[in-house]
């Protein structure tokens, strides 16, 4: 329906609908900025959020629990899902609100210009009109100025009286009011006609010009309206997807939290090492005392310890006093000034701290090395183009690196003294408890190193990074190995491993292994650093723990763990 043929009257109605056209798309521009500016507040809030609640530490020294590693998941998430948001309020910004405003100044220059031309027609209308009315006065007055001379001629003609001259000049001013008024009834009448066809053309032609503009333009905005609904609604459709991602994976850092490794992390973490404080000796201070009794006296003494005879005074205060050093379990622990090979911490917590100092100093020692051969490098480079550089500039950094070497080399040796020491002292004190507990009775015929037998429900994998250093070799005696292996009765399978890194085993006892190969686990780690696999050959021996990933299965029959 056209507005030119049904509202050709309608010009200063049209022009408040446009305007109010306007007004409405730069309200929804309004909204839209506001909405854009809520979403940008939500993802500032939830990134400071983020932020305030994200680890402070370095990655290495926060909790390996996996409820905090969740934790630190789901942050990481939220975190990506405040992006999304952001996502959003961009997509507002440039598809909806910037292009509203954009096309808020178009159409206000567009309704500017169709008004004017409307108006401007209109004016042209109204000065024919005004034309014509004016000839159309001027006819009707040089009529009645006819009419008048008319009747002064008429009046004369018939006075007596009159002269002839009153006579001829009344018929000479009649003569002339007659042509005036016949003139100007042609000039109205080419007035009337011209306006005739301008107020056709205006009608028929110019209004409905003007107003089939207006409407297009009206409903190009309408058309608009509708676009950027659809981009807002589809500005946030779009991040759902990654969205529902961020959930999802939120969901998963949920599933993955795990009691029981939380549980065997705090064992791995505060672990000593130390054996639980023996029992503390009788002291009989009686013993000097004159027996006045009868010879039926019973004496209160045990007799483990009369059999024994008396203990020193001497040597009984250093045993409790030794045992008390250790009764940590419920007081508060002794503050110890840390010391540089870590011999103030309990063992196997030293053992940690020393293999992880190992490892920093052996990144280092490599990074120095690098640094070195890269020096070595550019000044053969230097000397064999001069014109390149100075290869003497390059002697003090490479005389300093060499330095550093040395100095890297000198630590690594001195903490790998120290870490042989820790291990071997483990190791004598893991035979020490087999010696102890070979007088008990085990399952399937074999002897457990340490007395303790537990079937293992769950799957544990030990993933190093880099090619660990092998552990101290296991101290087993040889007549007792031999048996094991002779034995007709071989120890069950209770897992599987894959070599991480190749194995020559030239020591007696040992497996060999290449990288990738997959060996039967028979029996754990003792807590020495070796683990007991068997080749599909059926070749047994002692493989380093850190150089395999161990996978125990699940309801292992006979599967021994050693605590």
């Amino acid at each position: 329906m056209s507005w030119g043929t049904e509202l050709w009257d309608q010009f200063e109605n049209l022009d408040k609908h446009t305007q109010w056209g306007i007004d409405f798309l730069e309200r929804y521009a309004k909204f839209v900025k506001e909405r854009l500016d809520i979403e940008q507040s939500y993802a500032k809030q939830l990134r400071n959020l983020v932020k305030k609640y994200c680890p402070k530490r370095p990655k290495d020294e926060e909790p390996r629990f996996t409820s905090c590693v969740s934790f630190y998941s789901i942050l990481g998430e939220l975190n990506d899902y405040a992006g999304q948001r952001e996502v959003v309020a961009e997509e507002m910004s440039h598809k909806v609100y910037n292009e509203l405003m954009r096309y808020s100044q178009e159409l206000k220059a567009e309704r500017k210009h169709h008004l004017q031309e409307g108006r401007k027609a209109q004016q042209f209308l109204d000065h024919c009109w005004k034309q014509m009315d004016n000839s159309k006065k001027k006819f009707e007055r040089e009529c009645r100025e006819a009419e008048k001379a008319q009747m002064t001629f008429d009046r004369l003609d018939n006075d007596i009286n009159a002269t002839k001259s009153e006579v001829e000049k009344a018929k000479a001013q009649l003569y002339m009011r007659t042509h005036m008024a016949d003139e100007s009834k042609n000039e109205y009448a080419a007035q009337l006609q011209n306006f005739n066809g301008e107020q056709w053309k205006h009608y028929n032609n110019s209004v409905p010009h003007i107003f089939k503009n207006i409407q297009d333009m009206d409903e190009r905005r309408t058309v608009k309206l509708g676009e950027t609904y659809q981009r807002f609604a589809e500005a946030e459709k779009r991040v759902i997807p990654i969205i529902s991602k961020c959930l999802d994976g939120m969901v998963s850092a949920a599933k993955a939290v795990d009691a029981r490794r939380d549980s065997s992390i705090v064992v791995e973490s505060f672990k000593s090492g130390f054996e639980p404080p023996g029992d503390f000796p009788f002291e009989d201070f009686s013993q000097h005392l004159s027996r006045t009794g009868s010879d039926g006296t019973i004496s209160n003494t045990p007799k483990s310890d009369r059999d024994l005879g008396p203990i020193p005074r001497s040597e009984a205060k250093h045993t409790i006093g030794r045992s008390k050093n250790k009764l940590w379990l419920f007081g508060k622990k002794p503050k110890v000034p840390s010391l540089e090979d870590f011999s103030h911490l309990p063992p196997e917590q030293r053992r940690k701290r020393l293999q992880q100092k190992l490892d920093e100093l052996n990144k280092e020692l490599q990074k120095e090395t690098d640094q070195r051969d890269a020096l070595n490098k550019m000044k053969d480079v230097y000397e064999k183009n001069p014109q390149m550089g100075d290869p003497n500039s390059l002697q003090p950094r490479i005389s300093e690196t060499n330095c550093n070497i040395q100095k890297l080399r000198s630590e690594i040796h001195k903490n790998e003294t120290w870490l042989s020491e820790v291990e071997g002292k483990q190791s004598s004190r893991g035979d020490r408890r087999h010696s102890a507990d070979n007088h008990h009775h085990t399952p399937h015929g074999r002897e457990s190193p340490e007395g303790s037998y537990t079937d293992d429900t769950s799957q544990e994998h030990h993933t190093p990074r880099h090619r660990p250093a092998q552990p101290t070799q296991p101290i087993h005696d040889p007549h007792e190995f031999d048996d094991e292996f002779d034995d007709d009765d071989p120890l069950p399978v209770i897992g599987h491993c894959k070599a991480l890194y190749s194995f020559d085993g030239q020591n007696e006892g040992t497996l060999t292994m290449a990288e990738d190969e997959v060996l039967y686990i028979i029996e754990e780690d003792k807590g020495d650093g070796w683990t007991r696999a068997r080749k599909q050959s059926g070749e047994e021996g002692y493989v380093p723990t850190s150089y395999v990933e161990i996978t125990i299965e699940k309801n292992s029959k006979g599967a021994v763990t050693y605590i």
